[in-house]
């Protein structure tokens, strides 16, 4: 998701505790650099303060709202009035939450516009076997259940939903890290090596040399391989 926040500290922070959260984030400090990153990326959800350098947080919902992108847009701003929070949702914001505030709540609100944008997908998703719950942050296989750390979570994820096709290395980065992260760093290729130790044998996860990882939906099922934890480095 985009954070458009310009206090450095409170952004930071943010964008922390959302990584531990395994939701990836950018941070834009002014409108120019929310707009320019708007342009390249396509975001779940937008976090705008309003009062921000450049083109105002209100700008940025208008222009979100005219791309027709149906992005959702969370209003995290220290106008609290009540007319504030009518103008704000008059712009187009999905949801509003007043500074200060906690984490948690962040967390809770953005995974609800993250359902509600996602209402005509079912919840819970299931291809091959597997069978993986955004909601509860659970994995099975097979009727088995995976554990997963947040990071391996966050990759499958990705694969999943991309119902077979092929993901790049470069848009699992972006979608299951941040911006910050090194472009030629070996973290794709680690986690997911983990990934398919975690979810065992018969392999799940195919390579498709010089495109990247997908599901491989003709796999056998882990079913009769007696683990979950064995599997392709």
């Amino acid at each position: 998701m985009l954070i458009v926040e310009d206090e450095p500290e409170l952004a930071t922070a943010v964008r922390d505790g959302l990584r531990l959260e395994a939701i990836a984030a950018d941070v834009a400090g002014d409108g120019d650099t929310a707009l320019e990153l708007l342009g390249i990326n396509a975001y779940d959800i937008a976090v705008l303060d309003r009062d921000i350098p450049g083109p105002s947080g209100d700008e940025i919902a208008e222009h979100i709202v005219a791309s027709g992108s149906g992005m959702p847009i969370l209003m995290l701003t220290a106008a609290d009035r009540l007319d504030d929070k009518a103008s704000g949702f008059e712009l187009g914001a999905d949801d509003y939450l007043t500074k200060p505030f906690a984490l948690q709540e962040l967390v809770l609100r953005l995974r609800a516009l993250d359902r509600r944008r996602a209402y005509n997908r079912p919840p819970v998703r299931e291809i091959a076997g597997l069978r993986l719950d955004p909601f509860r942050r659970e994995v099975y296989r097979d009727g088995r259940y995976v554990a997963l750390t947040r990071k391996q979570f966050a990759v499958l994820e990705v694969l999943v939903a991309a119902e077979g096709g092929v993901v790049s290395a470069e848009e699992l980065l972006a979608r299951a890290w941040d911006e910050n992260a090194d472009p030629f760093t070996n973290a794709v290729r680690i986690t997911v090596s983990a990934l398919r130790k975690r979810l065992g044998e018969p392999g799940i996860i195919s390579t498709v040399a010089g495109s990247g990882y997908c599901i491989d939906t003709t796999a056998g099922t882990a079913a009769g391989t007696g683990r979950v934890g064995g599997g392709r480095g």
